[in-house]
């Protein structure tokens, strides 16, 4: 049980870390979908198809080091030549895309249709982030949940001011003074918002050099290979969670009309926003539980402890489901400003529930992750992505958004069922599925009533909530009392 509280301790510590800059998107909703902030629900389309391939590049330029140096980490003895050798690793790739794109800038921006300036910009941004992947990876994995906590909120507080400064105050000020109205251009929002974002993960770098001041810098081709031969899977694995994950908006830009495209995307993503609390969960989730898998799996008897995780997060993925169905109208109002964009509120609970199937996805991969089988987290993933691609394919020009939303909850499924069916096989862990079943169908069947056939009868809504918490309290009693007790 000490164990749980540590992990339990950690997890809100890095939820509270990485969850934030997660949540920077999150919480910039509410100004983006503002009127008099970005002109059209068009213009916010831009935004997201923009950021739809920062989760992609993001994936590649890390390439699975950040997996493969926790493995390593944990598993070799010189800790510091595994740290040099994974940071040198990405230092060189890193500088090698940032010749490659600024190189290749404007064929870039034709293939992917965005404007060359905005192009150079995600670049920069790309490349700032790349350096910082094993920096904070090495924070995780030395317990220091404090700094890392401390640098990622200055991130996103440093992000939230220059987004509101650039694009409310900047306006208003510019007029009153010489100096700032030489920083004022009109209709440069995307780009404001692009360069709010450069100059946060600039002073997140800045912050991280003393990790490089003080790192070891050995490069050990032997290691690097074998570090490499973990990473790919992961990469590959990493490439089609991003498919998953934010390919939707490239294709509804491809696959919808020209006229209705973005704006299609922009109501989609703004609303798909709400389903954030689910995605904020489970990667404060998964932060605190990846190195607890590993620096636990020569524990006696792992899988019992892994059970009983699954079990909590599967406890507090319902209530949190339930919890946003029940009052989705009121978050709304909060969090998407304006009514444009409230056509696509059918999707939400789509999308909780199918990040809910991915948050038990990352809980069952504990199997093949701690047994070097990468390749099939690989496997699984690529089977999500190809699932996700074609019913997109099928589905957007059907029915829009909501065969995106269907489309992703398929995937999500499928993988969630495929990682349990191979863990039988090659780690057996005794999950309590009587357990789990029981809050899953009930979470399930009680947000499919209030949201498609009660919604906004808050009577029924409260109600359903307070049994479902009351059922999870007495069937967590007993290890409630523990917990509170350590």
């Amino acid at each position: 049980m000490s164990g749980f509280k540590s992990l339990f301790k950690q997890t809100f510590i890095y939820g509270l870390a990485t969850v934030l800059p997660r949540m920077l998107s999150f919480l910039l909703v509410p100004l983006y979908t503002t009127e008099d902030v970005l002109s059209s629900v068009e213009e916010y389309g831009v935004v997201s198809y923009i950021f739809a391939y920062f989760v992609l590049f993001n994936v590649v330029l890390a390439y699975g080091m950040e997996t493969a140096f926790f493995r390593f980490f944990n598993k070799e003895d010189d800790a510091k030549t595994v740290t040099g050798t994974a940071s040198i690793s990405l230092i060189i790739s890193s500088i090698l895309f940032l010749g490659a794109g600024l190189l290749l800038q404007n064929q870039i921006a034709a293939l992917v249709d965005i404007k060359v300036e905005y192009i150079q910009l995600v670049i920069w941004i790309l490349l700032l982030d790349a350096l910082v992947i094993i920096p904070f990876a090495w924070l995780r994995a030395n317990a220091k949940p404090m700094r890392y906590a401390i640098i990622k909120l200055i991130n996103v507080a440093t992000n939230i001011a220059l987004n509101f400064f650039f694009l409310l105050a900047l306006k208003k000020i510019a007029p009153k003074s010489a100096i700032i109205e030489q920083l004022y251009i009109p209709d440069f929002e995307v780009n404001y918002i692009l360069i709010a974002n450069l100059i946060a993960s600039g002073i997140t770098l800045v912050l991280m050099l003393p990790f490089y001041a003080k790192l070891k810098f050995v490069f050990n081709t032997s290691l690097w290979k074998r570090m490499m031969k973990y990473a790919v899977p992961v990469l590959i694995a990493g490439v089609a969670f991003s498919i998953n994950e934010t390919f939707d908006r490239i294709l509804l830009k491809q696959l919808l009309p020209e006229n209705v495209a973005e704006r299609e995307i922009g109501m989609y993503s703004a609303c798909y926003k709400i389903a954030m609390f689910m995605t904020l969960f489970i990667t404060a989730y998964r932060l605190g539980i990846e190195p607890y898998f590993f620096s636990h799996s020569k524990a006696k008897n792992p899988q019992k402890n892994y059970a009983k995780i699954l079990e909590y997060f599967v406890a507090f993925g319902a209530v949190i489901l339930l919890g946003v169905v029940v009052f989705v109208d009121v978050l709304k109002v909060i969090i998407v400003q304006s009514e444009a964009y409230w056509e696509a509120m059918w999707i939400v609970p789509v999308v909780l529930l199918a990040n809910f199937f991915l948050g038990i996805y990352h809980n069952l991969s504990v199997w093949y992750k701690i047994t070097d089988r990468t390749k099939f987290g690989a496997y699984i993933s690529v089977f999500g992505a190809l699932l996700t691609l074609g019913l997109n394919y099928w589905l957007i020009p059907i029915y829009s958004y909501k065969g995106s939303a269907v489309a992703t909850l398929a995937a999500y499924t499928l993988m969630m069922i495929l990682s349990f069916y191979f863990g039988r096989k090659y780690y057996p862990i005794p999950y309590n599925l009587k357990k789990i079943g029981v809050y899953l169908v009930l979470s399930i069947a009680l947000s499919i009533v209030s949201f498609y056939y009660l919604r906004g009868n808050y009577v029924f809504g409260i109600s359903a909530l307070i049994v479902f918490l009351t059922l999870v309290y007495f069937m967590e009693k007993k290890e409630l009392k523990q917990l509170l007790k350590l």
